[in-house]
């Protein structure tokens, strides 16, 4: 699969084809800017927001120190946000735009789009409420099980996260929902990925766990938007489910290394 369309007024932006008719497109901007690309509505949005933890970022990750022993003093990580967005990320406005990038609440039932947000525990009940002033009147949690946990100093303390989060919102009627004749719990097993998937972001979410949740709530050739598209891993899964797929992503960093590494021969 070859890359293509080099930046144009100044916005970078990658193509990748599973086939002629799959479109990927990952942008190096905003998600407000959107309406420049024209790019078609989404059955799913689905992202990872920022978890506004600024300066304690990495507090209970051994990272905070050099080769994470603390008997080696504090790393360059020690006191630093994973990114600038984290001490300012607006939910209000995410829902604002995440609203107009849905398609339309169509008659038929079990057409109907969704947004997944990925968030931190106690953000999920501010996602909710924020959803409701933007047209998402219902909503749903899900959870997802690790059997590790990145809380590796506060293990002799206390009970560790081994828990990720995000909460499911939608207009009026439910959302697709490709069960396939089987019962669908509210957890999900925290697949990780193999080791040829790259890691890009501090907050990078598998490639595997992604593609589920994109089978479940839309079919192959459907739209799927990444407003924070980060590490790019929910573009790869689109890319190998035969879903169209558009991300943004604010850091060139980021957006260069997922463009080169998760990317690159999709």
């Amino acid at each position: 699969m070859s890359l293509f369309d080099e930046p144009k007024n100044n916005i970078s932006k990658i193509n990748l084809f599973v086939d002629k008719k799959i479109k990927t497109e990952f942008y190096n901007d905003n998600f407000q800017n959107y309406k420049r690309y024209n790019i078609r509505k989404a059955q799913l949005v689905i992202a990872d927001i920022p978890y506004n933890l600024g300066i304690n970022a990495y507090a209970s990750n051994p990272v905070w120190y050099v080769d994470g022993d603390n008997k080696n003093g504090e790393s360059a990580k020690a006191g630093k946000a994973f990114f600038n967005t984290d001490f300012n990320f607006n939910i209000a406005e995410y829902m604002h735009f995440c609203s107009k990038l849905l398609i339309k609440e169509p008659k038929e039932t079990g057409k109907a789009p969704a947004m997944i947000v990925f968030c931190a525990f106690h953000q999920m009940q501010m996602i909710i409420d924020y959803g409701k002033k933007h047209g998402f009147k219902n909503s749903y949690p899900i959870f997802f099980i690790k059997d590790y946990s990145a809380q590796v100093l506060k293990a002799n303390m206390k009970i560790v996260g081994a828990t990720e989060h995000a909460v499911v919102l939608y207009r009026e009627k439910l959302p697709k929902f490709n069960n396939n004749g089987e019962m669908v719990f509210n957890w999900f097993k925290w697949q990780r990925d193999s080791k040829n998937i790259p890691k890009i972001h501090p907050t990078q979410k598998p490639v595997n766990v992604i593609a589920n949740l994109i089978r479940i709530f839309t079919d192959e050739g459907d739209v799927v938007i990444d407003p924070c598209a980060g590490s790019a891993s929910t573009l790869r899964a689109c890319a190998e489910l035969n879903r169209h797929s558009y991300g943004f992503e604010v850091s060139k960093e980021i957006y260069q290394k997922a463009k080169k590494e998760m990317l690159l021969g999709v």
